[in-house]
């Protein structure tokens, strides 16, 4: 339940913090949401789920069960999505939507402090809409309270008053569907989990469904590019369409400036070596992590701290930005006694292991 206070409205895009800058420039890599990738998600971000690319089964089933609910006159069931940056949770919410022909608002689990913020935007829906809520692990525990009648029974649970003259009354709201997104699914609570009835992970994309989407993107972009260019950029775009779109931009940069407008697999690798983007999407961090693994520490196990040191990087930042996509590729592993690179590590980059 939650006591009337006063608060605001409060609609809002799903915050994320730009890439950092670095000693080399922004990270163009990186998996995190930028400015100019919002911009870019607004003219490229399919609005049908004919449009998507990739995800088939998830899009298969998302097919069935809209269709289903709408044959029912029914509201859709609630929907969450898991899985790492930049696989498209934000733009299958706008799907669903469109598909339902509803209405989406938009808000954040940090955006929503207090019971009286999420009291305000559901108060507000219209029956049948959308909510999408992004990174929704981020709830504050007694907003997720609140939350709960609101999902099951379509109620509010309201004090009005303090101390013994307070008292409970259920405010009704319309029916609507709450599509949630998350990093981080270890993070959310059971009873939150359970809410929902339809549950999807979002898998990396392969490297011909990524360059679907950078053809696609390209058309778009009002950009020539032949298939081998595309592929090229897919596959250094480490299963992630938001970093295949940041590439895709750049190299067109490229090839406006260095080549003769439309993109070619020889101008498409050329830009990717001028921006430091090598064959497995590893930036000169990542490079300079993995010589430091294998050069400076001769490949034995180090500590996260004395790794960290060695390559100018906040720990924190190491193990939640770098260290994944390098142990997805195993040229990283971690043990007992710290990080330590692996046999493909030296072979990447082209030395002799010493240990």
């Amino acid at each position: 339940m939650w006591e009337a206070d006063d608060s605001q409205d409060l609609w809002s895009t799903p915050g994320n913090s730009p890439a950092a800058s670095m000693a080399h420039g922004e990270r163009m890599v990186g998996s995190e949401l930028t400015p100019e990738d919002l911009d870019v998600d607004r003219t490229l971000r399919p609005q049908r789920l004919d449009d998507y690319c990739g995800q088939e089964h998830i899009k298969q089933s998302l097919r069935v069960l809209i269709e289903a609910a709408q044959s029912r006159g029914e509201t859709l069931d609630h929907v969450i999505f898991s899985g790492p940056p930049g696989l498209g949770k934000t733009t299958l919410a706008t799907v669903i939507a469109n598909e339902l022909g509803a209405q989406i608002k938009t808000t954040s689990g940090p955006a929503i402090a207090r019971t009286g913020d999420l009291a305000a935007i559901l108060t507000n829906l219209q029956p049948g809409d959308v909510l999408f809520i992004d990174e929704i692990h981020r709830l504050n525990r007694s907003v997720e309270e609140v939350l709960y009648p609101a999902m099951e029974d379509f109620a509010l649970d309201i004090v009005i008053g303090k101390g013994p003259a307070a008292r409970s009354i259920r405010l009704d709201i319309p029916k609507f569907t709450l599509v949630a997104a998350t990093t981080r699914s270890g993070m959310l609570t059971g009873p939150l989990r359970d809410r929902f009835g339809i549950s999807y992970r979002l898998d990396y994309y392969t490297v011909e469904e990524l360059a679907q989407i950078v053809t696609r993107s390209a058309t778009i972009l009002g950009v020539t590019i032949d298939h081998p260019s595309a592929l090229e950029i897919g596959s250094r775009s480490r299963g992630t369409p938001r970093l295949a779109n940041r590439l895709l931009k750049r190299v067109r940069d490229y090839a406006q400036v260095r080549g003769n407008g439309p993109i070619e697999l020889d101008i498409c690798r050329q830009a990717l070596e001028f921006f430091e983007i090598d064959e497995l999407g590893l930036d000169w961090m990542d490079i300079r992590i993995l010589e430091t693994l294998a050069k400076t520490f001769s490949g034995r196990a180090v500590g996260l701290t004395t790794l960290a040191s060695a390559v100018g990087e906040d720990p924190g930042t190491l193990e939640d930005v770098y260290e994944p996509y390098l142990l997805q590729c195993g040229l990283m592993i971690r043990t007992p006694q710290g990080r330590q690179a692996t046999l493909r590590t030296f072979e990447h980059l082209g030395i002799e292991p010493t240990l």
